[in-house]
Protein backbone atom coordinates (compact mmCIF):
# COMPACT_ATOMS: atom_id res chain seq x y z
CA UNK A 1 0.00 0.00 0.00
CA UNK A 2 1.53 3.63 -0.86
CA UNK A 3 1.70 5.87 1.83
CA UNK A 4 -0.80 8.29 2.03
CA UNK A 5 -0.34 12.06 0.47
CA UNK A 6 1.25 14.91 2.12
CA UNK A 7 -1.67 17.53 2.14
CA UNK A 8 -0.62 19.91 4.08
CA UNK A 9 0.68 24.10 2.54
CA UNK A 10 4.13 23.62 2.92
CA UNK A 11 6.27 26.66 1.65
CA UNK A 12 7.04 24.45 -1.11
CA UNK A 13 3.76 23.85 -2.34
CA UNK A 14 2.95 27.34 -1.73
CA UNK A 15 6.01 28.09 -3.97
CA UNK A 16 5.21 25.61 -6.35
CA UNK A 17 1.21 27.04 -6.51
CA UNK A 18 1.89 30.99 -6.30
CA UNK A 19 1.43 30.98 -10.35
CA UNK A 20 -1.91 29.32 -10.44
CA UNK A 21 -2.86 31.64 -7.49
CA UNK A 22 -2.19 34.22 -9.25
CA UNK A 23 -4.40 33.85 -12.34
CA UNK A 24 -7.67 33.14 -10.10
CA UNK A 25 -6.67 35.72 -6.88
CA UNK A 26 -9.56 37.96 -8.09
CA UNK A 27 -12.02 35.22 -7.83
CA UNK A 28 -10.52 32.88 -5.09
CA UNK A 29 -10.31 34.51 -1.04
CA UNK A 30 -6.65 34.16 -0.12
CA UNK A 31 -8.09 32.61 2.80
CA UNK A 32 -9.15 29.90 0.93
CA UNK A 33 -6.06 29.15 -0.91
CA UNK A 34 -3.92 27.43 1.40
CA UNK A 35 -6.96 24.77 1.44
CA UNK A 36 -7.05 24.40 -2.26
CA UNK A 37 -3.28 24.35 -2.94
CA UNK A 38 -1.89 21.13 -1.77
CA UNK A 39 -5.15 18.95 -3.51
CA UNK A 40 -4.58 21.27 -6.65
CA UNK A 41 -0.05 20.31 -6.61
CA UNK A 42 -1.13 16.88 -5.76
CA UNK A 43 -3.66 16.45 -8.94
CA UNK A 44 -1.59 18.22 -11.34
CA UNK A 45 1.43 15.89 -10.44
CA UNK A 46 -0.84 12.83 -10.55
CA UNK A 47 -2.76 13.74 -13.51
CA UNK A 48 0.93 13.81 -15.60
CA UNK A 49 1.76 10.38 -14.02
CA UNK A 50 -1.40 8.84 -15.17
CA UNK A 51 -1.04 10.66 -18.24
CA UNK A 52 -4.74 11.83 -17.92
CA UNK A 53 -6.83 14.95 -18.92
CA UNK A 54 -8.89 17.01 -16.85
CA UNK A 55 -12.12 18.64 -18.66
CA UNK A 56 -13.96 21.19 -16.71
CA UNK A 57 -17.38 22.45 -17.60
CA UNK A 58 -18.03 26.12 -17.78
CA UNK A 59 -20.29 25.60 -14.56
CA UNK A 60 -17.61 24.13 -12.60
CA UNK A 61 -16.09 25.95 -9.71
CA UNK A 62 -12.96 28.36 -10.24
CA UNK A 63 -10.46 26.13 -8.15
CA UNK A 64 -11.10 23.30 -10.34
CA UNK A 65 -11.83 26.00 -13.58
CA UNK A 66 -9.00 27.61 -13.34
CA UNK A 67 -6.45 25.57 -11.75
CA UNK A 68 -6.36 21.44 -12.96
CA UNK A 69 -8.40 21.92 -15.82
CA UNK A 70 -6.52 20.83 -19.26
CA UNK A 71 -9.80 21.31 -21.45
CA UNK A 72 -12.70 24.12 -20.39
CA UNK A 73 -15.62 24.52 -22.72
CA UNK A 74 -19.28 23.23 -23.15
CA UNK A 75 -19.95 19.50 -22.79
CA UNK A 76 -19.53 18.84 -26.31
CA UNK A 77 -16.21 20.43 -26.70
CA UNK A 78 -14.90 18.88 -23.97
CA UNK A 79 -15.76 15.67 -25.44
CA UNK A 80 -14.51 16.68 -29.30
CA UNK A 81 -11.14 18.23 -27.47
CA UNK A 82 -10.30 14.96 -25.04
CA UNK A 83 -10.76 12.64 -28.47
CA UNK A 84 -7.78 14.56 -30.11
CA UNK A 85 -5.78 14.19 -27.31
CA UNK A 86 -3.09 11.32 -26.80
CA UNK A 87 -4.04 11.25 -23.06
CA UNK A 88 -4.66 7.50 -21.71
CA UNK A 89 -7.39 8.61 -19.11
CA UNK A 90 -10.38 11.21 -19.02
CA UNK A 91 -11.40 13.00 -15.66
CA UNK A 92 -14.85 14.74 -15.98
CA UNK A 93 -15.39 17.93 -14.21
CA UNK A 94 -19.10 18.13 -14.96
CA UNK A 95 -21.96 15.35 -15.40
CA UNK A 96 -22.78 12.27 -16.05
CA UNK A 97 -24.13 12.76 -19.56
CA UNK A 98 -20.76 14.51 -20.35
CA UNK A 99 -19.02 11.73 -19.02
CA UNK A 100 -20.91 9.01 -21.46
CA UNK A 101 -20.40 11.20 -24.16
CA UNK A 102 -16.79 11.54 -23.15
CA UNK A 103 -16.67 7.84 -23.18
CA UNK A 104 -18.55 7.49 -26.65
CA UNK A 105 -16.34 9.76 -28.40
CA UNK A 106 -13.07 8.14 -26.69
CA UNK A 107 -13.94 4.55 -26.25
CA UNK A 108 -10.01 3.36 -26.16
CA UNK A 109 -9.55 6.08 -23.20
CA UNK A 110 -10.53 4.80 -19.58
CA UNK A 111 -13.03 8.08 -18.41
CA UNK A 112 -12.92 8.73 -14.94
CA UNK A 113 -16.58 10.20 -13.12
CA UNK A 114 -15.19 11.20 -9.75
CA UNK A 115 -18.93 11.98 -8.56
CA UNK A 116 -21.48 9.35 -10.27
CA UNK A 117 -24.14 10.99 -8.67
CA UNK A 118 -23.39 14.09 -10.54
CA UNK A 119 -26.52 14.26 -12.46
CA UNK A 120 -28.68 16.39 -14.45
CA UNK A 121 -32.57 17.06 -13.92
CA UNK A 122 -33.05 17.74 -17.98
CA UNK A 123 -30.90 14.41 -18.85
CA UNK A 124 -33.28 12.50 -16.38
CA UNK A 125 -36.77 13.92 -18.07
CA UNK A 126 -36.83 11.43 -20.87
CA UNK A 127 -35.61 8.08 -20.75
CA UNK A 128 -34.91 5.79 -23.94
CA UNK A 129 -38.26 4.19 -23.82
CA UNK A 130 -40.21 7.58 -24.01
CA UNK A 131 -38.08 8.08 -27.36
CA UNK A 132 -39.48 5.19 -29.10
CA UNK A 133 -42.87 6.29 -27.95
CA UNK A 134 -42.37 9.95 -29.20
CA UNK A 135 -40.99 7.83 -32.80
CA UNK A 136 -44.50 5.82 -32.59
CA UNK A 137 -46.81 8.85 -32.24
CA UNK A 138 -45.04 11.10 -34.65
CA UNK A 139 -43.99 8.60 -37.48
CA UNK A 140 -41.48 9.68 -39.51
CA UNK A 141 -40.85 13.29 -37.94
CA UNK A 142 -36.73 13.64 -37.37
CA UNK A 143 -35.48 13.50 -33.78
CA UNK A 144 -33.48 16.09 -32.68
CA UNK A 145 -32.10 15.42 -29.39
CA UNK A 146 -29.97 18.03 -27.07
CA UNK A 147 -26.77 16.29 -25.93
CA UNK A 148 -27.76 17.22 -22.33
CA UNK A 149 -28.96 13.75 -22.80
CA UNK A 150 -28.00 10.14 -21.70
CA UNK A 151 -26.24 7.88 -23.98
CA UNK A 152 -29.51 5.41 -24.21
CA UNK A 153 -31.57 8.63 -25.23
CA UNK A 154 -28.96 9.79 -27.45
CA UNK A 155 -28.91 5.98 -29.76
CA UNK A 156 -32.57 6.55 -29.83
CA UNK A 157 -32.63 9.88 -31.93
CA UNK A 158 -31.69 10.93 -35.77
CA UNK A 159 -29.30 13.66 -34.88
CA UNK A 160 -28.71 15.70 -31.85
CA UNK A 161 -28.10 19.20 -31.64
CA UNK A 162 -26.18 21.41 -28.83
CA UNK A 163 -27.57 25.28 -27.60
CA UNK A 164 -25.67 26.52 -29.89
CA UNK A 165 -25.96 24.68 -33.28
CA UNK A 166 -29.85 23.27 -32.49
CA UNK A 167 -31.11 26.08 -35.48
CA UNK A 168 -28.66 25.12 -38.20
CA UNK A 169 -28.74 21.08 -37.24
CA UNK A 170 -33.02 21.43 -37.11
CA UNK A 171 -32.98 23.85 -40.39
CA UNK A 172 -30.75 21.05 -42.20
CA UNK A 173 -33.72 18.11 -41.48
CA UNK A 174 -36.19 17.14 -43.85
CA UNK A 175 -39.69 18.05 -43.79
CA UNK A 176 -41.79 20.82 -42.02
CA UNK A 177 -42.16 19.10 -38.40
CA UNK A 178 -39.48 18.59 -36.36
CA UNK A 179 -39.30 17.15 -32.41
CA UNK A 180 -36.72 18.80 -30.54
CA UNK A 181 -35.98 17.44 -27.06
CA UNK A 182 -35.87 17.23 -24.05
CA UNK A 183 -35.71 20.90 -22.78
CA UNK A 184 -38.73 22.20 -24.03
CA UNK A 185 -37.67 25.53 -23.31
CA UNK A 186 -34.89 25.58 -25.74
CA UNK A 187 -37.55 24.20 -28.10
CA UNK A 188 -39.75 27.35 -27.77
CA UNK A 189 -37.09 29.50 -28.65
CA UNK A 190 -35.53 27.49 -31.42
CA UNK A 191 -38.88 27.75 -32.83
CA UNK A 192 -38.75 31.62 -33.19
CA UNK A 193 -35.54 30.84 -34.78
CA UNK A 194 -37.06 28.63 -37.44
CA UNK A 195 -40.17 28.25 -40.23
CA UNK A 196 -40.37 24.36 -39.10
CA UNK A 197 -42.99 23.42 -36.73
CA UNK A 198 -40.87 22.48 -33.67
CA UNK A 199 -42.53 19.83 -31.18
CA UNK A 200 -41.56 19.88 -27.54
CA UNK A 201 -40.96 17.57 -24.58
CA UNK A 202 -41.61 18.81 -21.09
CA UNK A 203 -37.78 18.70 -19.45
CA UNK A 204 -36.64 21.46 -17.70
CA UNK A 205 -32.91 22.06 -16.55
CA UNK A 206 -33.83 22.73 -12.71
CA UNK A 207 -30.98 26.26 -13.18
CA UNK A 208 -32.42 27.90 -15.75
CA UNK A 209 -35.75 27.50 -14.95
CA UNK A 210 -35.55 29.20 -11.91
CA UNK A 211 -35.07 32.88 -13.55
CA UNK A 212 -37.71 34.95 -14.28
CA UNK A 213 -38.53 37.94 -16.61
CA UNK A 214 -39.41 39.65 -13.35
CA UNK A 215 -36.36 39.21 -12.45
CA UNK A 216 -34.82 40.76 -15.01
CA UNK A 217 -37.02 43.30 -14.47
CA UNK A 218 -36.04 44.17 -11.24
CA UNK A 219 -32.18 44.33 -12.11
CA UNK A 220 -32.33 47.09 -15.35
CA UNK A 221 -34.61 49.13 -12.89
CA UNK A 222 -31.81 48.70 -10.07
CA UNK A 223 -29.15 49.55 -12.42
CA UNK A 224 -31.19 52.51 -14.02
CA UNK A 225 -30.73 50.36 -17.53
CA UNK A 226 -27.51 50.67 -17.72
CA UNK A 227 -26.88 47.26 -17.79
CA UNK A 228 -26.40 44.24 -20.34
CA UNK A 229 -28.38 41.30 -19.47
CA UNK A 230 -27.17 37.62 -21.46
CA UNK A 231 -29.12 34.47 -20.82
CA UNK A 232 -29.20 31.11 -22.01
CA UNK A 233 -31.73 29.36 -24.44
CA UNK A 234 -32.85 26.80 -21.64
CA UNK A 235 -34.05 29.74 -19.46
CA UNK A 236 -38.11 30.46 -19.78
CA UNK A 237 -39.58 32.46 -22.62
CA UNK A 238 -40.33 35.49 -20.33
CA UNK A 239 -36.49 35.60 -19.69
CA UNK A 240 -35.19 35.42 -23.12
CA UNK A 241 -37.64 38.14 -24.37
CA UNK A 242 -35.94 40.49 -21.61
CA UNK A 243 -32.67 39.16 -22.29
CA UNK A 244 -29.88 41.31 -24.78
CA UNK A 245 -28.46 38.71 -26.26
CA UNK A 246 -29.46 34.82 -25.79
CA UNK A 247 -26.78 32.16 -26.44
CA UNK A 248 -25.16 28.71 -25.12
CA UNK A 249 -22.60 28.91 -23.19
CA UNK A 250 -19.77 29.49 -25.59
CA UNK A 251 -21.61 32.25 -27.45
CA UNK A 252 -22.36 33.92 -24.12
CA UNK A 253 -18.68 33.49 -23.46
CA UNK A 254 -17.58 35.12 -26.87
CA UNK A 255 -19.86 38.00 -26.64
CA UNK A 256 -18.37 39.28 -23.13
CA UNK A 257 -15.22 38.48 -24.26
CA UNK A 258 -15.66 40.19 -27.98
CA UNK A 259 -17.83 42.91 -26.64
CA UNK A 260 -16.25 43.85 -23.10
CA UNK A 261 -19.67 45.13 -21.43
CA UNK A 262 -19.13 47.71 -18.48
CA UNK A 263 -21.89 45.43 -16.45
CA UNK A 264 -23.12 42.20 -17.34
CA UNK A 265 -26.24 40.19 -15.85
CA UNK A 266 -25.06 36.33 -16.76
CA UNK A 267 -28.48 34.42 -16.72
CA UNK A 268 -27.00 31.23 -16.16
CA UNK A 269 -25.47 28.77 -13.53
CA UNK A 270 -23.15 31.26 -11.14
CA UNK A 271 -20.17 29.29 -11.35
CA UNK A 272 -19.94 30.50 -15.58
CA UNK A 273 -19.39 34.33 -14.09
CA UNK A 274 -16.81 33.50 -11.07
CA UNK A 275 -14.70 31.48 -14.36
CA UNK A 276 -15.24 35.15 -16.63
CA UNK A 277 -14.81 37.15 -14.37
CA UNK A 278 -11.21 35.90 -13.63
CA UNK A 279 -9.99 36.57 -17.35
CA UNK A 280 -12.17 39.39 -17.80
CA UNK A 281 -11.36 41.76 -14.75
CA UNK A 282 -12.92 45.11 -16.62
CA UNK A 283 -16.07 43.79 -16.66
CA UNK A 284 -18.66 43.66 -13.48
CA UNK A 285 -20.48 40.64 -13.60
CA UNK A 286 -23.98 41.06 -11.47
CA UNK A 287 -24.34 37.56 -10.14
CA UNK A 288 -28.19 36.14 -9.55
CA UNK A 289 -26.35 33.33 -8.14
CA UNK A 290 -28.14 29.90 -9.04
CA UNK A 291 -25.95 27.05 -8.62
CA UNK A 292 -26.32 23.42 -9.78
CA UNK A 293 -26.24 20.91 -7.03
CA UNK A 294 -24.74 18.24 -9.26
CA UNK A 295 -21.38 20.04 -10.76
CA UNK A 296 -21.50 21.03 -7.35
CA UNK A 297 -20.69 16.98 -6.54
CA UNK A 298 -17.23 17.41 -8.18
CA UNK A 299 -14.72 18.67 -5.69
CA UNK A 300 -10.91 18.76 -5.83
CA UNK A 301 -10.80 16.01 -3.12
CA UNK A 302 -12.90 13.89 -5.47
CA UNK A 303 -10.80 14.41 -8.73
CA UNK A 304 -7.76 13.40 -6.48
CA UNK A 305 -8.87 10.06 -5.17
CA UNK A 306 -10.29 9.53 -8.48
CA UNK A 307 -6.84 9.63 -10.09
CA UNK A 308 -5.15 8.04 -7.06
CA UNK A 309 -7.96 5.22 -7.34
CA UNK A 310 -8.48 5.29 -11.29
CA UNK A 311 -12.06 5.03 -10.41
CA UNK A 312 -15.48 5.23 -10.58
CA UNK A 313 -14.73 4.56 -14.33
CA UNK A 314 -17.73 5.46 -16.73
CA UNK A 315 -18.89 2.64 -19.47
CA UNK A 316 -21.39 2.80 -22.01
CA UNK A 317 -22.73 -0.69 -23.97
CA UNK A 318 -20.90 -1.10 -27.44
CA UNK A 319 -24.31 -0.89 -29.12
CA UNK A 320 -26.11 1.76 -27.54
CA UNK A 321 -22.21 3.64 -27.95
CA UNK A 322 -22.47 2.93 -31.87
CA UNK A 323 -25.51 4.37 -32.22
CA UNK A 324 -25.49 7.00 -29.99
CA UNK A 325 -22.03 8.36 -31.89
CA UNK A 326 -24.06 8.28 -35.26
CA UNK A 327 -26.51 10.91 -33.52
CA UNK A 328 -23.56 13.11 -32.69
CA UNK A 329 -21.50 12.34 -36.19
CA UNK A 330 -24.87 13.54 -38.27
CA UNK A 331 -24.65 16.91 -35.91
CA UNK A 332 -21.04 17.64 -36.80
CA UNK A 333 -21.53 17.24 -40.42
CA UNK A 334 -24.07 19.87 -40.57
CA UNK A 335 -21.34 21.82 -39.45
CA UNK A 336 -19.15 21.03 -42.18
CA UNK A 337 -21.53 21.90 -45.17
Amino acid sequence: MSAPLDLSYSPEVAEATKPIYDRVKGVIPEVEWPFHAPLVAAINRLKKERNAVILAHNYQAPEIFHTVADIVGDSLLLARKAAETDADVIVLAGVHFMAETAKILSPEKTVLMPAMDAGCSLADSITAADVRLLRERYPGVPIATYVNTSAAVKAESDVCITSGNAVEVINSLPGDEVLCIPDEYLAKWVATQTTKKVIAWKGHCEVHERFTGEQLRAYRTQFKGDITIIAHPECPPDVLAEADFVGSTAKMQDYVEGQQPKRVLLITECSMADNLAATNPAVEFVRPCNLCPHMRRITLSNILESLQTMQPQVHVDPAVSARAKLAVERMLAVGKK
